[in-house]
Formats: C-alpha cells, structure tokens, sequence
C-alpha cells in the first residue's frame, strides 16, 4: 500500500491552518509554496478538503481557506479519505475461485485477514487529529522556529 503525497501535503496544510487567528484566511497559493508544491496541483488537494467539509473556502482577491471544524476533530483519516477516496485496500480478484472452485470469501483466507489490517490501519489514523499532532510540533518545535512561522503566517494571512 502506498498513499499519494497529496495526504501528506494535505495533512501538513491543514496544520498550517492551525496557526490562523479566528476569522483569517490563508491564501492556497501561499499553502502550496510553503510545501513546495505546484499551484494547480494543490488547488484540487484544497477542493477535495473543501468538498470533504474540511476546509472553509472564501473566494476573492483576498480569499483562502481556513479550517471548518477545531482541530482537534479532524481525524487524519478524515483527510486520507477526502484525498485517496472511500475505496477498500482490498478486493479479492477471484483468482482463488479460479484455483479451487470455492470462492475465497466462503472461507475467508485473504480477504478476513486484509480486512484486520485495513481496520488496524483506519484506527490508526482515526486516533491521531490535527489538533494532536500540533500539539506534538507545539512541544518538540523550537520556539524561534514556531515564532518565524507564525511571523509569516501572520504576514500573509487575510483577515476576513
């Protein structure tokens, strides 16, 4: 299994968000050079986080996006779902069936164990929020680097 670096981009998006005062937006073509990524790109990783009711989207001139929910309530898997879609990691392609003439979900081999680690995989992500991993980067971070990147947060943001 491999996710898209869209996630990840994604995820460290949403933690720049963080750092907005309340009613304030960051522009995505600032969000998308921070993380060095290509702006039309981006732009359709934001539009998936906004379709998903992560991210609030003001447009204009001096519009952004800013988080729609505390931090602490958007789950990781909330953001690989919105980025990776709803699909399973698994679908059995009936190579089993062909073999042995049982479908292989009849005795449950492959598909019973996929299942487990899928669902040990989703906890895992649904366990850690946004809001916890900035409070591990709030305790680990040092404080000149927390305070330039607030600096330059603030520099860009938009106030609404």
């Amino acid at each position: 299994m491999q996710m898209k670096t869209g996630v990840e981009q994604s995820v460290y998006a949403m933690l720049l968000l963080t750092f907005l005062p309340d009613r304030a937006v960051l522009p995505g073509e600032f969000i998308s050079q921070q993380l060095g990524a290509s702006p039309t790109y981006f732009q359709k990783l934001l539009r998936k986080l906004v379709q998903a009711d992560l991210l609030y989207s003001v447009p204009g001139v001096k519009g952004g996006f800013r988080l729609r929910r505390p931090a602490d309530e958007i789950q990781i898997f909330d953001i690989y779902q919105a980025i990776e879609g709803k699909q399973t990691l698994y679908a059995s392609s009936g190579v089993f069936e062909d073999l042995m003439g049982i479908q292989e979900q009849e005795i449950g081999l492959l598909s019973n164990l996929m299942t487990e680690a899928e669902e040990a995989w989703q906890s895992t992500l649904k366990r850690e929020s946004i809001g916890s991993i900035r409070q591990a980067i709030d305790a680990s971070c040092p404080p000149e680097h927390l305070e330039r990147l607030h600096a330059l947060i603030t520099d860009r943001m938009m106030t609404l």
